[in-house]
């Protein structure tokens, strides 16, 4: 009879306490010092003790081991990923609705699963949370959570996740602060739905569940491809300006009071509305940068780090200077790449050509540089690599572990189709100047 439970072991690390006791990748890990399986959260929590007892499954027959490991919980194996909870939402605004046919099948996934949300930050609605799976968020404190929570009044909520019968969020978000698991939420910002007045309450509801539960609070506007179904209005300037003083509001009392702003727009509410962003320091640890708050302002000021070292003697030989370079990004971040390349070039004879490329693919309105498509990268470059010595691309464009881009176009394929030799670059001005130190 199958197994239910157990996680399989993917590959073991050469010369690991795991390779000395003799498990092989295959096994099926079922118990730890008696304690049953079901993915690698369990074997997470229950790795760090100094002797496991271990039993697993090899080819239909039970095993025991004994392992010690080297360090807690270092036992040298990676396990195969557990299979994902999907998402029974019908969101208004859902992005994954919003592709258009012939992408690959992966990105038509839709995942709402509280232990990726724990493990890699991914943004959960709560809303098909069993019993058993909120009894072991607390147990095993899985913290922190990610959470979309959009509006605490439950009507617009429902209607924003097209799913009548979900549950009042202030309930869950109560569980979990009673069970001392800390959150950092957001708010997609729908413009007709949860702005103004429901955006101030729902900020207000949020606050309620502060420190050190509610970390952080994040207002992003919603984005929109031109290939949606649902009729919904995007972000405009106006839209974006309102929602900043209504965050601007709130940051101002919620810094007198406790000295951080707990809530933040995104970067992209800064430059739809084209008002100047805040301060760096008054982002906090940013604690949602990778949700696009704080990344403008981040990347800015690592930049100036960066001329400050330069100025200092810059490690650059006079040969590579002298090479020109050529990159891209998205529109809404062009003009921010275009001021530190021009400061390089004026500063440092360091010439680096800068390209935005407008989003054909899933239309206009998206701007950011990860929704970028290869073949708009190569519809826009086409014609411009004369006279340069390499084509820098942002990692932020390709998957995470692959050099292919959301199409299916690979780094290779955009080296073929425009004759220059490419480099993928980490997607900060240290990954620039790394990229010209590699260029010989």
């Amino acid at each position: 009879m199958k197994n239910k439970y157990g996680v399989e072991i993917e590959t073991i690390t050469q010369g690991s306490t795991a390779e000395k006791e003799r498990l092989l990748p295959g096994d099926l890990l079922l118990f730890i010092n008696g304690r049953r399986l079901h993915d690698g959260i369990d074997f997470m929590f229950y790795r760090n003790e100094p002797e496991l007892n271990i039993v697993a499954m090899r080819k239909g027959k039970r095993v025991s081991l004994k392992v010690a490991p080297k360090e807690t919980g270092d036992v040298g194996v990676t396990l195969k990923p557990f299979k994902i909870k999907r998402c029974i939402n019908n969101c208004v605004f859902c992005f994954v609705s919003q592709l258009p046919k012939g992408l690959r099948k992966s990105l038509y996934i839709k995942d709402e699963d509280y232990r990726m949300s724990f493990l890699y930050g991914n943004y959960v609605t709560l809303t098909n949370l069993s019993a058993h799976d909120k009894k072991r968020i607390a147990q095993q404190r899985l913290s922190p959570l990610y959470i979309s929570v959009h509006s605490t009044n439950k009507v617009i909520r429902n209607t924003l996740l097209g799913n009548p019968k979900a549950g009042d969020v202030l309930k869950e978000l109560k569980f979990l602060k009673e069970n001392k698991i800390r959150m950092h939420v957001q708010i997609v910002l729908c413009p007709g739905y949860n702005d103004d007045k429901e955006l101030q309450r729902t900020i207000r509801d949020l606050y309620g569940f502060y420190y050190p539960y509610v970390s952080s609070i994040a207002v992003v506007p919603v984005g929109i491809t031109m290939h949606r179904r649902q009729a919904i209005k995007p972000v405009e300037k106006e839209d974006a300006l309102k929602a900043l003083d209504i965050i601007d509001s709130f940051q101002k009392r919620f810094r007198k009071k406790h000295g951080v702003s707990v809530v933040y727009g995104a970067d992209e509410l800064y430059i739809k509305g084209g008002v100047n962003f805040p301060a760096l320091s008054e982002y906090g640890e940013l604690p949602q940068i990778e949700n696009g708050v704080g990344m403008v302002q981040l990347f800015m000021s690592q930049s100036r780090k960066i001329g400050h070292s330069a100025s200092g003697g810059s490690s650059l030989s006079h040969q590579i200077k002298k090479k020109k370079v050529l990159t891209f990004t998205g529109i809404s971040f062009y003009p921010y790449l275009k001021k530190i390349t021009d400061k390089l070039l004026e500063k440092e004879g360091i010439n680096i050509n800068v390209i935005p490329v407008e989003n054909t693919f899933f239309g206009k309105a998206i701007t950011v540089t990860g929704l970028l498509t290869g073949r708009d990268v190569i519809r826009e470059l086409l014609d411009k690599t004369d006279g340069h010595e390499c084509l820098f691309i942002p990692d932020v464009v390709f998957r995470d572990g692959e050099d292919v881009f959301l199409d299916d176009i690979s780094r290779k394929d955009v080296e073929d189709a425009l004759g220059i030799k490419v480099k993928v670059i980490e997607s900060t001005p240290e990954g620039i100047m790394k990229g010209m130190e590699g260029i010989n």
